[in-house]
């Protein structure tokens, strides 16, 4: 994983709704970013709704939530709506922000990881989930937030 203190590289993506997104419009305020294999997947969709019911915690934060797999905006799209999520996905189909972040498995799919960044661009945290079939239980996420 891409470590703490660092620079976050930039990047911009394709959007569920066909925009482009750049992680530099986000300056001024804290990102997660959160890298999870695929859409529709049990444990991912459970993340992601785990999120989708917390993001009141993320807002009271001040922390956008950006969700990042290689899946199609159109996947994205469905799945966003399927789940009724708050928060933006990105479609990293060549898989470079993933690598960039270090959250590029070994068989080429995106680890189940997430990256916060502060305001001026630079990582305050980063996680990956060694096993892809469990991830972060939303109280420790937002212990390791608050102690960041």
């Amino acid at each position: 994983m891409i470590a703490d203190g660092t620079q976050a590289p930039d990047f911009t993506l394709p959007d569920q709704e066909g925009g482009m997104i750049a992680l530099s419009s986000f300056r001024g305020r804290k990102v997660l970013i959160v890298f999870y294999p695929g859409d529709d997947t049990p444990v991912c969709t459970a993340q992601l709704c785990d999120y989708r019911n917390n993001v009141t915690e993320f807002t009271k934060r001040g922390i956008a939530v950006l969700g990042i797999s290689a899946d199609s905006p159109e996947s994205h799209k469905k799945f966003a709506a399927k789940n009724q999520l708050p928060f933006t996905l990105l479609s990293d189909s060549s898989k470079k922000t993933a690598e960039a972040y270090g959250a590029l498995g070994f068989l080429g799919m995106s680890q189940r990881a997430y990256v916060l960044i502060d305001e001026e661009g630079r990582v305050l945290l980063a996680y990956s989930d060694f096993l892809p079939i469990t991830y972060q239980p939303m109280k420790d996420l937002l212990s390791r937030i608050d102690g960041a």
